[in-house]
């Protein structure tokens, strides 16, 4: 696919579909202008103007049919705060040449490019990577029902790379078709229910790829790669190719409140560029470029006296999460500008 990108005018003002009531605040010390280089994304070059960075659709001037496929910029693109107006307005010219002195020679001009992958992302593509395509977390019926490894060709429990396996309870199998297989590990319990028992999904270690051989009532097939061994009982999920749309970043469309059930890694505290999944799935309103708030919860107030109320500190933002991956029940979030560490159970909210 190829796309025309010419030279951009952003507006400082609310776009259609996705306007906030507040005004877009800039940054203090906001550079009058700004070389992309290789490594940037989006919200990382919009942090250089904006203090919220998540809401540059915005000065974009957007509306949600468009930032599903939003403008491309590129290493070498240099991003220009003009404040001659009354308001100030960001320009993106498409080239730049260093002069014998060193200073810059700025030059609109179209350019007709690939999607390839020397575009600027919304976020940081190489920190979700793993979780596109591979399973972190499966619905609590997914796991239930799921395909799983029966049997190998001897005695042996465990299998590595090259080895035979048989499969059972697969549903159409086709020679060639490329499973991922998976350990259930430790369930997550739904937050919202009072006695904390009901399962909404269980942590799995992904453990590798196998091939479909032979389809039958039991299934032939081959272990393609391994990340860890792959032993009896493994349950398996038919893989799919690694799909993001690189959809801009913006606000759920009505109030939503829920918490932070896993890290990955099982991290206590998270940190940037970390992956949490959160209770809030596509029931709740949740699509790809969701942002949502996280928020330390207060901390109770110690009283001097029993005649004093129950008090707790005010509730502070730690940071903020870009939903990148969607399912019924939950959704998967790169933590992005936090200020503090993040845990499970961690409330999120609108931003």
């Amino acid at each position: 696919m190829r796309k025309t990108i010419i030279s951009l005018l952003f507006a400082l003002s609310g776009a259609a579909g996705i306007a906030h009531a507040d005004t877009l605040a800039m940054q203090d010390n906001a550079p009058d202008r700004y070389v992309v280089v290789k490594g940037d994304t989006l919200w990382g070059i919009s942090g250089h103007f904006l203090k919220q960075p998540w809401r540059w659709p915005e000065i974009w001037n957007m509306n949600r049919e468009q930032i599903k496929n939003p403008h491309w910029i590129y290493p070498g693109d240099v991003v220009v705060l003009d404040r001659s107006g009354a308001t100030p307005r960001l320009k993106l010219l498409k080239s730049e040449r260093a002069g014998a002195n060193g200073e810059v020679k700025l030059s609109p001009r179209i350019r007709s490019s690939d999607m390839d992958n020397d575009a600027v992302p919304s976020i940081p593509l190489t920190s979700i990577q793993p979780f596109l395509n591979k399973p972190l977390v499966v619905e609590e019926n997914e796991l239930l029902t799921a395909p799983r490894v029966a049997a190998g060709p001897d005695d042996r429990v465990v299998f590595a790379v090259g080895d035979k396996i048989y499969a059972i309870n697969m549903p159409d199998p086709k020679v060639g078709d490329v499973y991922q297989a998976f350990r259930p590990a430790q369930p997550l319990f739904d937050p919202k229910d009072p006695d904390h028992k009901r399962v909404i999904g269980h942590e799995v270690t992904y453990l590798g790829d196998v091939v479909v051989e032979k389809p039958g009532q039991v299934v032939t097939m081959r272990v393609q790669t391994s990340k860890e061994e792959i032993g009896i009982g493994a349950r398996l999920v038919k893989a799919n190719d690694a799909q993001y749309l690189n959809y801009s970043p913006h606000a759920p469309d009505h109030d939503v409140h829920g918490l932070v059930v896993s890290a990955y890694g099982s991290v206590a505290e998270a940190g940037p560029m970390t992956t949490l999944v959160v209770n809030l799935g596509a029931g709740d309103g949740m699509d790809v470029g969701t942002v949502l708030a996280t928020w330390k919860a207060g901390r109770p107030i110690k009283k001097e006296s029993s005649n004093e109320p129950d008090l707790f500190t005010p509730n502070e933002r730690s940071g903020s999460l870009f939903i990148y991956r969607v399912f019924p029940h939950f959704s998967y979030g790169l933590l992005l500008d936090s200020t503090e560490p993040v845990n499970v159970a961690d409330e999120v909210s609108n931003p």
